[in-house]
């Protein structure tokens, strides 16, 4: 009896560890940055803890649609690569997030210089 418990312990345990909240489908945010105004839309899909998709970004007038890569959802932890082509100059935008329901409170780094912190919503 004492060893089932302490197994059935054990595989809840693990459970918790590979779970991922589900945040496939379209994010929207809009934030102030340096360079002004920023609005993005991410297409986010899932396969099991793994995150890839597009960032759509629009800064100026100028619209960008850059594959999410190193995408990893762990729990309610989210973290992507974005590799944007901004005027000419490639910038690797590195993302953190926690996720609350339909929000997820970012904060990101442009190429190693700081960044933003943002909340986007999902799409409805």
């Amino acid at each position: 009896m004492r060893k089932g418990v302490i197994l059935a312990i054990l595989l809840m345990a693990g459970l918790v560890c590979v779970y991922a909240a589900d945040i496939t489908g379209k994010w929207t945010t809009e934030f102030d940055s340096q360079v002004g105004l920023q609005k993005y839309v991410f297409e986010f899909k899932m396969e099991g803890t793994k995150l890839t998709g597009t960032a759509i970004s629009d800064i100026g007038g100028n619209v960008a649609k850059t594959p999410i890569t190193e995408g990893v959802v762990n729990g309610d932890d989210v973290s992507f690569v974005e590799n944007l082509d901004y005027t000419g100059m490639e910038l690797k935008i590195t993302y953190k997030g926690k996720i609350a329901g339909d929000e997820i409170k970012f904060t990101r780094d442009v190429a190693g210089q700081g960044g933003e912190t943002f909340v986007a919503k999902r799409a409805k």
